[in-house]
């Protein structure tokens, strides 16, 4: 890993949906630098954010260039081409640097027996009673076990090295970052599994400095996590102690580290990633990290005014396309519509009223979740308002942005990486 892009220690995965707020965004890693602890961000925005907005990957890039350039930025910085496969990556080759390999809808697909056997043959050390060092437990596995772990998940290796040799055909060895997503899946890899994966990602030659496994509960978009927070931190350990084995196992890049695909606001389990990653000296890759288009939101009505009309606006019409703007998202949004306000009652709310609902405040008894789910899956509201909604992020940037770095700061920033 000496030559081409290295990822550093700790990275924040943070989306700009409308491509506005990358000033705000990096202006709370700097205050990490100042706190005492290097964060770089990483500006992703997926293929299905960009043709719902009906924006491009290049202006992801002009955005993140021009706050780098505003703010004399001289860390390292990255735009992630998010959950992209074959047929999405063309339009993000030259503006990205990093990019989250999907390789979702091959999970479970059966491997050709062959190369499930010759991986099998490959690696003996895989069956039989495996130790990973700082996980108290040894593993039994035998070739069945092996055989049907290798059936679960190498084809979609396999499909992460078509994608990675095309991006070295188009972009070039060491000119990029690459994270294998395994997170779509039906239940959680024990680390036995995630070893088998990690050898076979070494097989097919990807030099991934990060990866995504699957974790136990639900991370529903922009609230907290729900499920078991020991589960969680037994979990998240064992996953950093079988990447260090991994690493020096199979001579994957030594700064491979966990990426967390939070949905953003996971606060339950932000102590454990801290404690779970000073432990093992380990970095991580805190990826949506922030929902910055809700603090858009949340800075537009404390604006109030035009702002507040805007926000209750944007309320209105997801309110009334609830079903079409959920559906794309059906697997990680909870929303109950008996605790969704009707419109009325928001277009008779104060500014603090409609922040007090919105900002992922668990202390406020106003803060209510499905109001805040409904809204994030609403941007595509605020994108057909067009310039009239861009106008008004700008008429308020001073508000606006205030809340954005907050928000990422104090709420992000400070739990995981410097455990305050």
């Amino acid at each position: 890993m000496s030559e081409g892009l290295r990822l550093p220690k700790f990275s924040l995965g943070v989306g700009d949906r409308f491509a506005h707020q990358a000033k705000a965004q990096l202006a709370a890693c700097v205050m990490a630098g100042e706190a005492g602890v290097e964060v770089v961000p990483v500006w992703n925005k997926s293929n299905r954010e960009h043709t719902i907005i009906g924006s491009e990957p290049s202006q992801t890039r002009v955005e993140a260039d021009a706050a780098v350039k505003a703010l004399q930025w001289t860390k390292p910085y990255f735009l992630d081409a998010d959950h992209i496969n074959l047929k999405t990556v063309d339009r993000f080759l030259t503006p990205c640097d990093f990019f989250t390999l999907d390789v979702a809808e091959m999970i479970g697909q059966p491997a050709d027996a062959k190369d499930v056997a010759a991986f099998v043959a490959r690696h003996p050390e895989l069956v039989g009673t495996v130790t990973i060092p700082q996980i108290n437990q040894p593993f039994k596995t035998d070739v069945a076990f092996v055989t049907a772990v290798a059936n679960k998940f190498l084809a979609a290796v396999q499909d992460a090295g078509k994608i990675y040799r095309y991006l070295v055909e188009k972009k070039g060895e060491g000119k990029f970052i690459a994270e294998v997503s395994m997170d779509e899946t039906d239940s959680p890899q024990t680390p036995v599994e995630l070893l088998i994966i990690l050898a076979a990602i070494a097989d097919e030659k990807i030099p991934i400095q990060t990866i995504a496994p699957k974790f136990t509960g639900r991370f529903n978009k922009g609230v907290d996590y729900v499920g078991d927070v020991a589960q969680f931190t037994k979990e998240f350990t064992d996953d950093l102690a079988t990447i260090a084995f991994a690493v020096k196992r199979y001579g994957l890049p030594e700064n491979l580290k966990l990426s967390v695909h939070s949905g953003s606001d996971k606060f339950s389990i932000y102590k454990a990633i801290h404690d779970g990653v000073k432990k093992f000296g380990a970095g991580v890759h805190m990826k949506t990290a922030g929902t910055t288009w809700l603090e858009e939101l949340i800075g537009l009505a404390e604006a109030g005014g035009t702002g507040l009309e805007i926000a209750k606006e944007v309320y209105a019409e997801a309110f009334a396309h609830a079903e079409e703007l959920c559906a794309p998202y059906a697997t990680v949004i909870d929303i109950d519509p008996a605790k969704l306000p009707k419109p009325e009652e928001v277009n008779g709310w104060t500014s603090a009223q409609y922040t007090s609902a919105l900002r992922h405040d668990q202390g406020n008894k106003a803060y209510n979740p499905s109001f805040r789910q409904l809204l994030h899956v609403g941007f595509k509201v605020a994108a057909k308002m067009g310039d009239r909604y861009l106008k008004a992020l700008e008429a308020n940037e001073e508000v606006v942005a205030r809340n954005v770095t907050t928000n990422l700061y104090e709420r992000h920033i400070k739990p995981v990486f410097l455990g305050k």
